[in-house]
Order: C-alpha cells, then structure tokens, then sequence
C-alpha cells in the first residue's frame, strides 16, 4: 500500500495531464493572486479552471504549506515561476551528490536544500532568477575566484559557488563537493 507521500508525489506526477498545469505552475498562478486562505484556493482553482476537488485540496494545501506535498513540493515551490530554468542546474546537483553514497540525506527546507551525511555539508539554494548557489563546509580550503568565502550567504556553511548553468556543474565543483561529504 501506497503511503501518503507516495500518493502525494503520484497526483504531483499526474498534475500536467489530468489538470493541463504543473504544481509549480499553479504555484506560479497563487502567488499572482495573492493571500488567499485554503478553501478560497480550492474554490478558486475548482470554478475558474476546473482542477477536480482532489487535486485543488493539493494545491491548496502546497500553496499554505510547502510540506504538505512532501520535500518535492517545497522543491517545486522553490523552482517555480521565474526560476523555473534553474531546475535542471538543482537536478544534475542531486545526481551528483546521491552518487556519493547511499549515506547522503537530501533535506528540503523552504528557501534551499540542505545536503546531509552525518552532519551538513552543503546546500543548494536558488537565489536570483539567473543563479544557483552552492554552499560547502570546506573549512581549511583557501577561496579561490570561484569557491568564494560564504560571507553574508548562510551562515552554515563557509564556502560558496555561484552558478548560472548546469554545465557548471564541473570536475572542480564535484571535487569541492565530494571534498564536503567526506568531511562531513
């Protein structure tokens, strides 16, 4: 049997076909309209476009509540709308890090994703319309013009990595990545 989560990700999955949009593009639309409460959602989405009850309630619930979709709805709700081109730059990130090890936790928060082993090592949080920032506990790794001093970023991590594509997604950065977890 299917858990709650599962079936979340399934309605997710299905959302295109069955309601013509993505999550992240009814996300974009609810932004549009502004604060709305769960049931004006639901109305909204049922008399005006047409979602179907199950779906709305969905909507609803991952426009109040990122979580409630699971960790995929607050990544879809943090590539939505204009950073909608940054997804794949998020995507080759988690294929590379998940090849590391089964070890590696992958920890959704609102604003970024956190990158896990026995403790942080990272993050991936899409900043501006044009960027993707990686951040790195590398702590004795000297800054360079690309892996740059954390600063102001996050305080939780000491590195950073601007990125504004996914072929960035390099032999260095996958080292300073690696370098990270086994750190970690």
């Amino acid at each position: 049997m299917a858990t709650p989560e599962e079936m979340a990700q399934t309605m997710i999955d299905n959302m295109p076909a069955k309601t013509g949009q993505s999550l992240a593009e009814w996300l974009d639309l609810l932004v549009a309209k502004g604060e709305m409460k769960h049931g004006e959602i639901v109305k909204f989405l049922k008399a005006d476009h047409g979602v179907g009850h199950g779906f709305a309630n969905l909507i609803a619930h991952t426009r109040l509540n990122p979580r409630a979709a699971g960790g995929d709805g607050l990544v879809e709700a943090q590539y939505a709308g204009a950073k909608a081109d940054l997804r794949p730059i998020y995507d080759r990130l988690i294929e590379v890090v998940t090849a590391f090890g089964d070890d590696v936790e992958i920890a959704p928060k609102k604003t970024y994703v956190s990158l896990r082993r026995n403790k942080q090592f990272g993050l991936i949080q899409p900043s501006t319309r044009s960027r993707v920032d990686v951040g790195l506990n590398l702590k004795d790794e000297t800054p360079t013009e690309r892996l740059e001093l954390s600063g102001s970023f996050n305080g939780m991590v000491s590195h950073r990595v601007r990125l504004s594509g996914v072929e960035e997604v390099d032999g260095p950065l996958v080292a300073w990545l690696r370098e990270a977890y086994e750190g970690a």
